[in-house]
């Protein structure tokens, strides 16, 4: 599995979101403050107009909501422990696995090659079994347990 810049910054993006929404001690559509592109860039790192297309992302896939204007910028749109890393890395990125950028259920071989599709397979289901059980509150409180 590989990791991309657009995956990491989707999630770094999307626990600073959960975050505000932590501390305020709301979550969901409205709740909290919103958290501005800008100050989303700024914090984390990330140039701009690179997570302006992630967060277009994000928001397609219904893990954000916007909010126009000189008071708007971005909520999430469900609570922190109901978005799971696979659920960004999936609006992001497509299939958590892929194989010569086809997802890894895709792949097709033959003869000596056939047991490496059930391989591939198995992969992906062990990523996703990590993925899709890690949810934004808990990276967030693994980090307000670590030393």
């Amino acid at each position: 599995m590989y990791i991309s810049a657009r995956a990491d910054y989707a999630l770094r993006a999307m626990l600073a979101v959960a975050d505000v929404a932590d501390t305020t001690g709301e979550s969901g559509v409205g709740a909290g403050e919103l958290v501005k592109a800008a100050s989303l860039a700024e914090s984390q790192d990330i140039p701009l107009s690179f997570l302006q297309g992630i967060l277009l992302d994000l928001r397609r896939a219904g893990l954000l909501h916007s909010h126009r204007g000189t008071e708007g910028g971005y909520a999430l749109t469900r609570p922190p422990d109901e978005i799971s890393v696979g659920d960004v890395l999936r609006a992001v990125g497509g299939a958590i696995t892929s194989v010569r950028g086809i997802p890894a259920d895709r792949a097709g071989y033959h003869g000596v090659a056939t047991g490496l599709r059930d391989v591939w397979l198995a992969v992906d289901g062990a990523i996703a079994l990590v993925v899709d059980r890690t949810t934004l509150a808990d990276l967030l409180s693994d980090r307000a347990t670590a030393p």
